[in-house]
């Protein structure tokens, strides 16, 4: 799957939309100042930027498998804790943490039972996990993927992943054990003063939408610029992005 590119190119793909997603993800998470916290998939460090503004920037660790995330985050945050690799084997002590969070992560583990059963064993008995995921209809990438279904009905989005439909993560949070588990939905709203704006950025190979559009051929990349000009416009115009969020407490 198309992560493992530079930070700047997926921050122009989807820090767009995660940057301002990330106050809201931690305030649901209740992130306070003096808390020790990680951030589990934590990209090039969108939500680690805002959890250091939370708590001190020496509570806050960071993980992610994509090397070129790590080594921004490493270079723009020198004092958080920063790892290289997976969700399904942190490299923490059993309740080191007061919350663990994973934005915009979860559907992309290779084992989100495990991943998030990692989750919960690094943070102390009384502590909070939690994770959001956009929704599979709604979310920030969903216009993408309904101007490709225009052209390619066959073509498979990230409707499938875990956690794009509401109710999933809550589900899966009471499957792992945690107490208290509370769900929401988290709204953002990102305008795009072009359409170029909007488009160029799914050109850089970032993510499952960049995987399908580098698997087109010229006159299909065409085509579904086209379609997605017609549907959307010149700009500008804005995209209203809901994601599915949970916390749960630690038993």
């Amino acid at each position: 799957m198309g992560f493992d590119v530079a930070a700047e190119r997926y921050a122009r793909f989807m820090g767009r939309y995660a940057e301002p997603l990330a106050p809201h993800f931690a305030d649901f998470a209740r992130v306070s100042m003096g808390q020790r916290v990680l951030d589990v998939g934590c990209g090039p460090g969108t939500l680690t930027r805002v959890l250091v503004t939370l708590t001190e920037a020496h509570l806050v660790a960071a993980i992610d498998p994509s090397p070129p995330f790590i080594e921004a985050v490493a270079r723009k945050l020198a004092r958080v804790d920063v790892h290289t690799g997976v969700a399904e084997a942190l490299p923490f002590a059993d309740h080191w943490f007061d919350v663990s969070l994973a934005q915009l992560v979860v559907h992309f583990m290779t084992d989100p039972e495990a991943g998030i059963q990692e989750m919960i064993r690094v943070t102390r008995p009384g502590g909070t996990v939690a994770a959001c995921v956009w929704d599979a209809d709604t979310g920030a990438v969903a216009p993408f993927w309904a101007c490709v279904h225009e052209i390619d009905p066959e073509a498979q989005d990230e409707a499938f992943l875990a956690g794009a439909r509401m109710g999933d993560l809550e589900q899966m949070f009471k499957k792992a054990g945690l107490r208290k588990v509370e769900p929401s939905g988290l709204v953002i709203r990102v305008t795009h003063p072009t359409f170029e704006d909007w488009w160029d950025p799914y050109t850089l190979g970032v993510g499952p939408a960049g995987d399908y559009v580098s698997s087109l051929d010229d006159a299909g990349r065409k085509a579904l610029e086209d379609v997605a000009r017609r549907r959307l416009g010149n700009g500008p115009f804005t995209v209203t992005a809901t994601a599915w969020a949970a916390r749960g407490t630690v038993a």
